[in-house]
């Protein structure tokens, strides 16, 4: 497992698997932000036939094939209960958002040569970063804990 953190400002395609009937979760701003940065991007949440006038995929194998990343914006058993069908879509760059993965997420991916990010903010990585996500960046690098 290695972890690029670049390598998804090069990447056109996201799945974002979190994106929820609540307007308020992180999953659709993730989605929304996506977007504004000129990104395709494709929502993936079971009970959702649609988010914002576009169709929002019930399953990861429903996804089209040029996926270049997915990001998990979901509780870590979902996440587990879901990887495997990541891997086998051949996604070669998984986000898995703060809280979405535990020890378990990282023994899945701890024998995977795919470009894997785990408990990082997507949104402090991805040009240009913004407003709360700005200022959360610059206190990492402070502290020592934003990674390039």
């Amino acid at each position: 497992m290695s972890a690029n953190y670049m390598a998804f400002s090069q990447c056109n395609s996201f799945g974002v698997i979190g994106v929820s009937r609540n307007s308020r979760k992180f999953g659709n701003y993730i989605f929304d932000e996506l977007k504004k940065k000129g990104k395709k991007v494709y929502p993936i949440n079971p009970h959702m036939k649609e988010y914002k006038g576009e169709k929002c995929y019930t399953s990861i194998s429903e996804l089209p094939k040029n996926i270049e990343a997915i990001v998990f914006v979901t509780k870590p058993e979902i996440t587990n209960s879901l990887l495997l069908k990541v891997f086998e879509k051949n996604i070669e760059n998984i986000w898995l958002q703060q809280g979405s993965a535990n020890e378990r997420t990282i023994n899945i991916c701890n024998d995977k040569t795919l470009n894997i990010v785990i408990d990082k903010c997507i949104m402090m990585y991805l040009e240009p970063v913004k407003s709360f996500h700005k200022f959360h960046r610059f206190i990492w690098k402070i502290i020592g804990k934003y990674v390039d």
